[in-house]
This record gives structure tokens, sequence and C-alpha cells, in this order.
């Protein structure tokens, strides 16, 4: 029984490590999968208030972690991320997304002053949505949000590169 529980605790945790990492690339279908609250592969997470599971609640929202990236010290995007935007684009346009609305969040390592990473941040979502409105969203549908380094991927390693994303997140 002990091992049992060992090895679903592994199991658990390398589900939390793969969960975290941001991705550089996916297909279309890929991103919808990922962002639809219907699709077969993201279930309802149900959190439970004491052993009986009386009153299961939603725990999280659908997001996905993208690594967007942009000019240093600036939120000029990079050609490189575009053909990933291209495909957020076409998934959030896509009959399985488009009656949805999505968050935007920019986050930044811990490198620098608080603030200057939350105006870093905003700036860097904002283009972000403006590249998505460019490639025919909705302004409606997207809400742009500067997390600056608050929410860190890797909080034991502030300066760590998968800090420094773009956060998608289906807004109920």
């Amino acid at each position: 029984m002990f091992k049992c529980a060992i090895f679903f605790l592994g199991v658990l945790g390398l589900g939390l490590v793969l969960a975290q990492t941001p991705i550089q690339s996916a297909s279309t279908d890929e991103l919808i999968d990922k962002l639809n609250p219907n699709s077969i592969s993201n279930p309802p997470s149900r959190i439970s208030r004491g052993l009986r599971n009386l009153t299961p609640e939603v725990s999280e929202k659908l997001s996905v972690d993208l690594i967007i990236q942009f000019e240093f010290n600036s939120a000029k995007l990079l050609t490189d991320s575009k053909p990933l935007l291209d495909n957020l684009a076409k998934a959030l346009n896509s009959d399985q997304l488009r009656n949805f609305s999505f968050i935007v969040e920019g986050h930044t390592d811990a490198v620098g002053k608080p603030s200057y990473n939350l105006k870093l941040s905003n700036q860097r979502a904002e283009s972000v949505l403006q590249y998505l409105i460019g490639q025919g969203l909705s302004r409606k549908r997207l809400k742009a949000l500067g997390k600056g380094s608050s929410e860190l991927l890797l909080p034991d390693q502030p300066d760590a590169a998968q800090n420094r994303r773009v956060k998608i997140t289906l807004d109920s």
C-alpha cells in the first residue's frame, strides 16, 4: 500500500511538472483541445470539501502557457512567435471556441523592479492581444492583463526563462 501511494504521488508530481511547462509550438487542434471546456481531455477538475465530497467545485479555469518571444526589454513580438500566435488565432476563431472569451496574461521573471515588470507584462499582453485582433479575433472576446512577476511558474527559480510567458485563460 505504501509503495502504491508513493508511486501515485510520483506520477501526480510528474503530471504537475508537465502541466506547467509552457509550450513553444502547438497546432490549432492541440490549442483547441487545451482550451475547450467541452473537450473530452478537459473533464472538470474538482476539489472536495472534507472527506465526504459534499459539494464539488471547479478548481481552475482552462488555460495554456505559451512561450512568446519579444525583443529584449520590449513588447515587440519576435517573428519566431508568430506561427504559434497564428495557430492560437485559428483555434480561438474555431467553431469549438468562438463563443468563449479569453484573458491574455503577460508574465515576467523576477529580475528587475516589480513596477517595471508589471508595466512590461501589461505591454506584452496588449501586444499579443493586438496581434490576435489583427488575425480576425473580436476585441470583445479578449482581455489583456499584466501580472508582472506576481505568479511565477517556477517560484524557486525566479529568473528562469519559463517564468517569461503569455498565458491564455478561458474567461467565464
